[in-house]
């Protein structure tokens, strides 16, 4: 006897009848990947012709020195940049330099075989740091503070070798929310990464393009592109712990409280001098009344609902990409 869930059942023909062939969901997949791809490629290049805009980080004639260490970040920085180069109406020139600090098991090849595919120009700058922090810091010890300064300085050297007028570095919009938080809870400073800044000898400009990008979108880009990533432990240096925290806390804050975050990235460049505690930036010693009104006046926090901007489609400098 036929049971009611068997009058409504298919027959095994027609479950196969109905089924989508195989190769047409494949195609359809691949479609949909290929478009989310494309998506991904025109929002990193829009923010970050946005930020070289904005800042006016990168002009007519200029010769830009990316740093590139293998990581993810300054693969996807280069690789936009030559994207950008292509669009822009300005001619500039990218050349890419690598500093080999001769760490342990460092993949020497790699970076010169990928960039020689690319027909980019590049340099290698061989500089036997790892000794020296090895040498002077304590075993078990985070060697990432005098790394960077020894890295920085030979930069700087090669950047004048090099005759390059911008420095460009690959940090994104969670390193500028690190370390701001990271500058406000350890050091007891309103500070963070800025876009755009003269260096530390008075001679260079360096520039971050990636600053408007989320680390998420280069950890996927890297991935969607293959860039030959490589490790950026091999010195075996601890990881900083601080900053690891940080980075949980944004994570943490990203997934349980959606545009918390952009709010406060936002928040970077929109200060109110008059409504914080330094007397170097706004004379409250010398404050007096005026008789006018002013738009902030004593008005401490607006409770209405503020919306996170966005970034606009025009860009100075570089064309956007719809």
């Amino acid at each position: 006897m036929l049971a009611a869930s068997d009058l409504l059942a298919p027959s095994p023909e027609a479950v196969v009848a109905d089924a989508p062939a195989a190769p047409a969901v494949g195609v359809r997949q691949a479609e949909k990947a290929a478009y989310e791809n494309n998506k991904l490629h025109k929002r990193l290049c829009r923010q970050v012709g946005q930020a070289i805009g904005d800042f006016n980080m990168i002009e007519n004639g200029d010769r830009v020195m990316v740093c590139l260490s293998g990581g993810k970040d300054s693969y996807a920085l280069l690789d936009i940049l030559l994207t950008l180069r292509q669009r822009a109406p300005i001619d500039f020139e990218i050349i890419a330099v690598n500093l080999d600090q001769k760490q342990p098991n460092f993949p020497a090849d790699v970076l010169p075989a990928y960039l020689s595919k690319l027909g980019v120009k590049f340099h290698v700058e061989n500089q036997d740091t790892y000794s020296i922090v090895k040498r002077v810091v304590e075993e078990g010890k985070t060697t990432c503070a005098l790394c960077s300064r020894l890295r920085r300085g030979i930069l700087y050297r090669v950047a004048d070798e090099l005759g390059a007028t911008k420095i460009a570095l690959g940090h994104h919009r969670d390193d500028i929310l690190e370390t701001f938080f990271l500058n406000m809870f350890f050091g007891g400073k309103l500070k963070s990464m800025p876009p755009k800044l003269q260096s530390d000898d008075g001679k260079h400009i360096v520039i971050r393009p990636l600053a408007y990008v989320k680390e998420a979108d280069t950890s996927r880009y890297a991935d969607i592109k293959q860039f030959p990533i490589i490790p950026c432990d091999l010195c075996g240096s601890q990881e900083n712990l601080q900053r690891k925290q940080i980075k949980a806390m944004l994570r943490d804050w990203d997934k349980k409280h959606p545009g918390r975050v952009d709010s406060i990235f936002s928040s970077l460049s929109t200060v109110v001098p008059s409504h914080l505690l330094d007397r170097n930036l706004f004379g409250f010693q010398d404050l007096q009344v005026t008789g006018d009104a002013m738009a902030e006046g004593d008005i401490a926090f607006d409770e209405e609902p503020c919306s996170t901007p966005t970034l606009m489609p025009g860009v100075i400098g570089m064309r956007a990409v719809d």
